[in-house]
């Protein structure tokens, strides 16, 4: 796929602390009437999404929340509907992008005018080559933080992923807040995220190691 292949205008989908990053997958459960709007659209045509966060936790719960600039584009790659008329859909990331305006218009659900060049490189089926040697502490330290939170990773199937699958699943899965997850969306590169990954732990350390209360 091209950037002269991709959509102009793309709907879009506000979900508070969550992200997906290009070449990750990660299931979706649609129940929202407007939603459910959008995604009978999106099979009609492209079969693409924009998910994007709502740009602050005082946003959560309003119709139409301020959105950060920057979201990822996603392809729906599975579908099923259940029988309480719910969709179970799986999207998968193609390139992140950046909202140059919203557009008005009579549907339920939002679109957005979108420019994706600065992520061009999103696009390249090339994987970006990290040793593990160099997320040895950033393992163990998530380990950690995630056990302590009570979050269950199949840590030994994780491994065997890609470097960049690995990276960006534990970014997707983290307990980290909406603007440490964003950080991370916007990150340039597979090897910038893997630092601010680093970065973002250090902050946890004392609550991890230390027993200290983190509110």
């Amino acid at each position: 796929m091209k950037i002269s292949d991709l959509p102009k205008k793309i709907p879009v989908f506000p979900l508070s602390n969550f992200i997906i990053f290009p070449k990750t997958t990660v299931p979706l459960n649609i129940f929202e009437p407007r939603y459910i709007d959008m995604i009978n659209d999106s099979m009609r045509s492209d079969k693409l999404i924009g998910m994007i966060q709502p740009l602050s936790l005082n946003n959560i719960g309003k119709t139409n929340p301020s959105l950060h600039q920057v979201g990822c584009l996603g392809k729906i790659i599975s579908f099923k509907e259940t029988e309480n008329e719910h969709y179970l859909i799986e999207l998968k990331g193609i390139i992140r992008f950046e909202i140059i305006n919203e557009i008005k218009s009579e549907k339920k659900y939002r679109e957005c005018e979108v420019n994706f060049n600065r992520f061009n490189h999103d696009l390249n089926e090339n994987k970006e080559q990290l040793k593990f040697s160099d997320l040895e502490l950033i393992f163990k330290d998530l380990k950690a933080l995630f056990e302590k939170r009570g979050f269950i990773i199949n840590w030994k199937e994780l491994e065997k992923q890609s470097l960049d699958e690995t990276i960006n699943a534990l970014a997707m899965a983290s307990p980290f807040t909406l603007e440490e997850k964003q950080v991370l969306l916007e990150a340039e590169n597979l090897n910038i995220r893997k630092n601010k990954i680093a970065d973002i732990l250090s902050t946890y350390t004392y609550d991890v190691f230390d027993n200290t209360t983190l509110q």
